[in-house]
């Protein structure tokens, strides 16, 4: 199972799921990334995202239109606006809203990728991660 401790995370990765920060858009990792896979969470492995959910929101970070376990969301008022945020049990993932794809249920999952680890299809099983692999049958 892929995670990370809190001590190995690097500074962006803390300061985005510990400090609630916000990465750059269009110059992150998975922002453009549509490999066959799933998305766990950086610090505790959780499965959080499947690729067959991703897709290009045109924002700059990864978008999903729903989650594959279920996760926090919770009313943020920062910024000088509403929005939910999105948390794991580890911390701060993003940001979900309400102009995602309509025919998938209308919600945009907006990560940040430095909450994120990718695991592609080929090593799900290796990883621990073998009973997700039904989700792509």
């Amino acid at each position: 199972m892929k995670k990370k401790e809190l001590s190995q995370l690097s500074e962006l990765e803390y300061k985005v799921i510990m400090e609630s920060a916000t990465e750059a858009p269009f110059s992150n990792e998975y922002d453009q990334h549509f490999e066959k896979g799933i998305y766990v969470d950086k610090v505790s492995g959780e499965v959080l995202f499947s690729s067959l959910d991703k897709f290009d929101a045109h924002c700059g970070w990864p978008s999903f239109t729903k989650p594959v376990s279920k996760v926090k969301e919770i009313a943020d008022y920062s910024h000088g606006m509403h929005r939910i945020e999105v948390r794991s049990n580890s911390g701060h993932l993003g940001h979900v809203f309400t102009d995602g794809p309509k025919e998938k249920g209308g919600l945009r999952y907006c990560m940040n990728s430095a909450a994120l680890t990718f695991i592609p299809y080929e090593d799900m099983e290796k990883e621990g991660y073998g009973e997700f692999m039904k989700m792509f049958s």
